[in-house]
């Protein structure tokens, strides 16, 4: 799949509104919501020029904002020489049309701002076929012929495309062959991982992952637990793909944590279904660490809107899973005062200067103890079976061999010590 190089172009100048419909004022902010899209335009390399909140009573079928608000836009967008209007909001193939129509330059909803954001960032292979398959299942409803005036010419299955843009080559019978080979292709990616998950619980390493809201800074605590280098920055969606690395808890017990890709409000329900695939690490995760950015004056709506994908994707009642941990991250950014009011039981943690995080290592080291004990075992050296089964059921901590008796000790959870018991019974009969 092929993306804008924006780095090689001149910057598209662009206008990001939000419509504020003013009965559903409810969650993030209307400031908030339209500065993280203004975070989402930049985070492809738009030139935004013009930004504003657009409050509405009501929604127009036919251009979703009021004729009004298009009259005022018009001057906007002649004397800035915009080419691109940017609406955080979803747009109707028939509302994006008539607005394009309207307007005479391209426009975009949220969901296509971040599905090309997704697919600049995409770098493995597995990434690159999620985005695609969300690319062509958000335009397969958009097979329409619109704005043509701008000549940037390209192929790939990104937005911001020259005229008419790919869609008109494409038919519905073309983008579903696509879809359906894209679909098989994913398809292996998931018996790969699942491969990959089975010979992981062989070892046995529990898995931690990572999740919360785009820009939370979960990758900086990834790379401050684990010393990996993942790519963390200050901005919406820097990391895609999901990183594993290998870490050592306090105890002495390893787990494996996983850092996946940031959430957002509104997540299009395209890349939720695409990106299941990367998400079934986070279903199959020993561990929940939902990361929370303590110092944004909309964490709390964040988190819902977290805990809402979470649960879309099948963690029901997460919050109440022992496997659920919530770490407050950004310490560094609240003063003494603020830190004061964080409940006792609250992990509040800084992956910028480490503060909380040997804390919160200790958590994960409980939590996984929670259901495990300590077992030691003595059994002849000539019994194969039993050796092999502990050790890829169990975490061996140490073994002497004694002659012909090996003397191991292990931590073990109680479902497998049940099993264990069973077995030691039934080969002993």
């Amino acid at each position: 799949m092929s993306t804008i190089d924006l780095s090689l172009k001149p910057k598209i100048k662009a206008a990001v509104i939000y419509p504020e419909i003013m009965e559903r004022c409810v969650g993030i902010s209307a400031e908030s919501r339209l500065s993280e899209a203004v975070g989402l335009a930049l985070a492809i390399n738009l030139d935004v020029v013009h930004q504003e909140i657009i409050k509405l009573r009501n929604i127009k079928p036919a251009t979703l904002i009021g004729q009004g608000v298009i009259d005022r836009l018009l001057p906007l967008i002649s004397a800035d020489n915009i080419e691109l209007l940017v609406v955080d909001s979803g747009l109707s193939p028939i509302q994006q049309r008539n607005l394009e129509k309207k307007l005479q330059i391209k426009v975009i909803d949220r969901t296509a701002l971040i599905l090309e954001i997704f697919g600049e960032r995409a770098q493995t292979n597995e990434g690159k076929l999620q985005v695609e398959l969300a690319h062509l299942s958000y335009q397969r409803s958009r097979l329409v012929r619109s704005w043509t005036h701008l000549e940037r010419q390209r192929g790939g299955a990104g937005f911001l495309g020259g005229p008419g843009e790919t869609q008109i080559e494409l038919d519905r019978r073309i983008i579903d062959d696509k879809i359906l080979r894209i679909k098989k292709d994913l398809e292996k990616v998931r018996q790969t991982r699942k491969i990959q998950r089975v010979s992981r619980q062989r070892v046995p390493y529990p898995v931690v992952a990572l999740v919360g809201y785009t820009n939370a800074g979960k990758s900086s605590l990834f790379n401050r637990l684990s010393l990996g280098n993942v790519l963390a920055k200050d901005m919406l969606f820097a990391t895609l793909d999901t990183t594993l690395r290998r870490l050592d808890l306090p105890s002495g017990r390893t787990v494996i944590l996983s850092d996946t890709v940031g959430f957002i409000s509104d997540l299009p329900h395209e890349l939720v279904m695409a990106f299941r695939a990367t998400l079934e690490e986070v279903l199959e995760a020993d561990i929940v660490v939902h990361v929370r950015d303590v110092a944004n004056p909309d964490s709390r709506e964040q988190c819902h809107d977290v805990i809402n994908v979470l649960e879309n994707i099948g963690l029901n009642n997460i919050k109440e899973d022992k496997k659920y941990i919530e770490v407050l991250n950004k310490s560094d950014l609240l003063d003494q005062q603020q830190k004061s009011v964080i409940k006792d039981n609250c992990l509040l943690v800084s992956a910028l200067t480490g503060e909380g995080c040997d804390k919160f290592l200790q958590e994960l080291d409980n939590r996984l103890s929670q259901d495990h004990k300590i077992m030691e075992i003595r059994l002849l050296a000539s019994e194969g079976k039993k050796i092999s089964w502990i050790y890829e059921n169990s975490e061996v901590l140490s073994s002497n061999l004694i002659e012909d008796m090996l003397y191991l000790k292990f931590r073990i959870s109680s479902a497998s010590a049940a099993k264990l018991d069973k077995l030691l019974d039934k080969q002993t009969n």
